[in-house]
């Protein structure tokens, strides 16, 4: 659970709302060493998209969140409320990395473009990109989105 705190004219009001729950998948990327296997939450909706991995205080370590959008376009995602450093992984509609963005500021506001379209971002522990060696042009299969 998480709540809202809107102050008017010195009154407070408490909106408590129950956080969404994802369903789970697995996500391969194939790089150039080999297929890298995630276990992933899928968000698909407007409320999972704006929650994302919010108030998160860890992660298990192969595990992510993957934002899917109906179709194809520029997305600007932020760090506001979410505690842990991420690496974000942008996908486009064919399911090839486009971008990443390694091990962001945990409740940074700055903006994190896409740089271009794309069909989803998939957000991974800080470091993890990295450590795998994913780059982009490396493919990526969720069943469903990216088959």
């Amino acid at each position: 659970m998480y709540a809202v705190v809107l102050v008017v004219a010195g009154l407070v009001f408490h909106d408590v709302r129950a956080q969404e729950t994802f369903p789970t998948s697995t996500l391969s990327v194939a790089t150039k060493d080999g297929v890298r296997e995630f276990s992933v939450e899928v968000a698909t909706t407007p409320q999972q998209h704006a929650q994302g991995l919010m108030f998160r205080r860890k992660m298990p370590a192969d595990s992510g969140m993957v934002f899917v959008y109906r179709q194809a376009q520029p997305i600007s995602m932020w760090m506001k409320n979410t505690m842990i450093p991420l690496d974000m992984v942008f996908i486009n509609g064919s399911g090839a990395i486009t971008k990443i963005v390694e091990r962001t500021i945990p409740m940074s506001q700055e903006i994190i473009a896409s740089g271009g379209s794309v069909k989803s971002v998939l957000e991974l522990n800080g470091g993890t990109a990295s450590r795998l060696g994913l780059k982009a042009g490396d493919r990526v299969s969720l069943s469903g989105v990216f088959d």
